[in-house]
């Protein structure tokens, strides 16, 4: 088991890893909009997927992967009426390739975020 960790995503905020790769397989934990200095992203649910998404990429160059080498994501949202702008930034964000993904509403996320994603990739 080899743990990720990168100075271009957020530092973990708890006792976690950034990333965990056995073998091929990457699983990432839960990105808020936290920038690499730890603080919380401005503006709305549109700037902080976005965020969440440059830690993602962030953390996926440093265990040498690329979106294409994810195969399943989890979106954590607090509020459902968020699904379709955080849809259309993810299927910008991956373009043709489409992992499996499930979307989840929740009570609330660390530090007051709307959206945290996890995901799963492979090296073939």
């Amino acid at each position: 088991m080899k743990m990720i960790a990168t100075e271009k995503a957020p530092a973990a905020i708890g006792p976690y890893s950034q990333a965990v790769q056995l073998g091929n397989v990457l699983y990432t934990s839960g990105q808020i909009p936290l920038t690499p200095a730890g603080e919380m992203v401005t503006g709305g649910i549109e700037e902080q997927t976005k965020q969440v998404l440059d830690n993602l990429d962030a953390v996926l160059h440093a265990a040498g992967m690329t979106r294409q080498n994810v195969v399943k994501t989890t979106i954590f949202l607090t509020d459902l009426a968020h699904f379709q702008t955080v849809n259309s930034l993810y299927a910008q964000y991956f373009g043709d390739h489409r992992p499996a993904r499930s979307t989840v509403q929740v009570a609330a996320l660390p530090r007051g975020a709307q959206v945290e994603i996890e995901l799963v990739a492979a090296l073939e």
